[in-house]
């Protein structure tokens, strides 16, 4: 085990750092189309077992919430033996279940392979401490904002799925494989084998574990902080919100617009891509101003936009004493202005995504993995839970635009708690016994 573990220097930045990111990145990105296929494949297998919207939220989130619950672990263990190691075994094992999609009879047995191809979420948690651990401090918002923007794997199938879905429709493949919508898993079964081939044949054989000789009682310690905590909901926003809206959002196209899939995936697409390429940026962004900084205005701009975006379509109706009619205050949003909008939404998603991780290795840089894990873990469940209640939202209020109310709302619980925290900590800097920088993380308020 000496021979493939490096525990020292942990801080510096390895000489094979490069090819880490590299196939991390890469490997995110496939395992992060997989865990969200069912935003496209959804439209079709809503089609042909006829089901209800909110039977179809629940796929989904079955996927989310399977890509979530083991972050923690993940990072862990990712710190204890490298991520060489976990990244390979997530691979090839989210590989099995992607493939046994495609054979998928009925509901139920759509509902248990879904859940077992979201095992595919929790390589980010991976990849975070994975990458943590070999990069300096001053370089870990640039790299953990390249690695974060595989997020854009959300997008592949929406580019390639509806154009293979038509053309493959009624065919029949070698080992019986379907066309039409069940040809996708079987792709990326195949693509998930080949990236892990090439990672074990690429990626430096020696590999960094920060957390090797440390007790698990003390890389659980931080998970006390409330900051951990603050964090996490902070994610949920940023994080949860986009991989509920990156599966809701080619369905609601459709449903709201009068679209077809191929072009509901694309536009769906302008969403995801700067929610995930702007993540970098933000990293970078993180890395010259601060964080603190860059979540202040991911929060504004998410305020504005999903507050323009939640407005119900329609007219208030007066009916005049003499029984006359009146409609008044006219709104309805055209499609070119709500794509901007939710363009400007993935904008300011991307930024906050990097910024909140940009926290972590600052506060607790030798913890990286567990506290990483439980962000990405609560973040992700985040998006577990938001697709059924973008689904009851709808059918409680009868506004398709209530599921944009619900990212509003959780956007002023998170920057009314950010903002009341920085407020309290300026107050105690104005006390000279509490006097401290506010460039200097651990001496940050707790709260």
């Amino acid at each position: 085990m000496s021979k493939l573990i490096e525990v020292a220097p942990i801080h510096e930045t390895g000489k094979g750092a490069g090819r880490v990111l590299t196939m991390s990145t890469i490997a995110f990105t496939l395992m992060f189309a997989v865990w969200l296929m069912f935003g496209i494949l959804g439209v079709r297998i809503q089609e042909e077992f006829k089901l209800s919207d909110e039977q179809l939220s629940w796929i989904s989130a079955l996927a989310v919430l399977n890509g979530s619950m083991w972050r923690l672990p993940a990072g862990i263990i990712t710190d204890r033996i490298g991520g060489r190691k976990v990244t390979l075994f997530l691979l090839f094992a989210t590989a099995i279940p992607a493939y046994l999609v495609s054979t998928a009879q009925n509901y139920y047995m759509l509902l248990v392979l879904a859940f077992l191809v979201g095992f595919a979420g929790n390589l980010f948690s991976v990849g975070t401490a994975w990458n943590s651990a070999w990069y300096s401090k001053d370089r870990q918002g640039l790299a953990l904002g390249v690695f974060g923007a595989g997020n854009v794997g959300a997008s592949v199938t929406k580019f390639i799925g509806p154009a293979l879905i038509v053309a493959t429709a009624g065919s029949t493949y070698a080992l019986g494989v379907q066309g039409g919508w069940r040809l996708i898993p079987v792709i990326y079964a195949v693509l998930l084998v080949i990236v892990g081939v090439a990672t074990w044949l690429i990626v430096p054989r020696v590999d960094r574990a920060p957390g090797s000789a440390k007790p698990l009682s003390e890389m659980l310690k931080p998970l006390k902080d409330v900051r951990v905590w603050r964090f996490s909901l902070y994610y949920v926003a940023v994080f949860g919100a986009y991989v509920a809206l990156s599966a809701w959002l080619p369905k609601y196209y459709v449903d709201n617009f009068g679209i077809d899939l191929a072009l509901a995936g694309l536009l769906t697409a302008t969403f995801i891509f700067p929610a995930s390429l702007l993540r970098p940026v933000g990293g970078w962004m993180s890395d010259r101003w601060g964080a603190r900084k860059v979540m202040y205005f991911t929060f504004a701009l998410m305020l504005v936009t999903s507050g323009i975006l939640m407005m119900p379509n329609g007219h208030i109706t007066i009916v005049h004493p003499d029984g006359a009619e009146t409609q008044h205050l006219h709104y309805g949003i055209q499609l070119p202005w709500f794509v901007v909008l939710v363009f400007l939404l993935g904008c300011a998603m991307g930024f906050g995504k990097a910024a909140v991780f940009k926290h972590i290795p600052e506060y607790f840089p030798d913890n990286v993995g567990s506290v990483g894990g439980l962000v990405g873990m609560l973040g992700g469940l985040g998006g577990f839970i938001l697709p059924p209640l973008f689904a009851y939202s709808k059918t409680w209020s009868g506004f398709p635009s209530s599921t944009f109310f619900v990212i509003f709302i959780l956007t002023v619980i998170c920057a009314v708690w950010m903002h009341v925290t920085i407020v309290r900590m300026l107050h105690r800097e104005e006390d000279p016994k509490h006097a401290q920088t506010l460039e200097r993380p651990v001496k940050e308020d707790q709260s």
